[in-house]
């Protein structure tokens, strides 16, 4: 399953610049939080988030909040991206992977979510 989204950095950077911290934690965790340097960052977070929730076929809202998905990043990095426990057991998912960029004006992500197999 595959699900991508795209946010404006400018929506963001003006939703920060007007309701502060807040607006951060709207959609992230301290620890996520403590992860954003730049706006660029913040909107990546966003749109990995809603990717990720339109990779299990929900997009965010009462099966899937913004807070029942984390990012990390590794060693080198690289976002991680991890659904909370209960996600992961309701809609059967075995791994999940993120891609994010920013350019100009916009960030993007890409989620892509292995399921389990089914036992007969």
């Amino acid at each position: 399953m595959i699900g991508i989204d795209v946010t404006s950095i400018n929506r963001i950077k003006n939703m920060y610049e007007k309701f502060g911290l807040k607006a951060y934690q709207r959609f992230l965790d301290e620890d996520e939080i403590q992860l954003i340097k730049r706006p660029e960052t913040a909107a990546g977070f966003w749109a990995a988030k809603e990717a990720a929730s339109k990779a299990i076929g929900t997009g965010i809202g009462k099966e899937c909040s913004f807070h029942d998905i984390k990012i990390k990043k590794d060693k080198k990095g690289a976002p991680k991206i991890k659904y909370k426990k209960e996600i992961r057991k309701k809609f059967n998912i075995k791994k999940s992977h993120l891609s994010i960029s920013h350019d100009s004006d916009f960030a993007i992500a890409v989620v892509n979510i292995e399921k389990k197999n089914k036992k007969s």
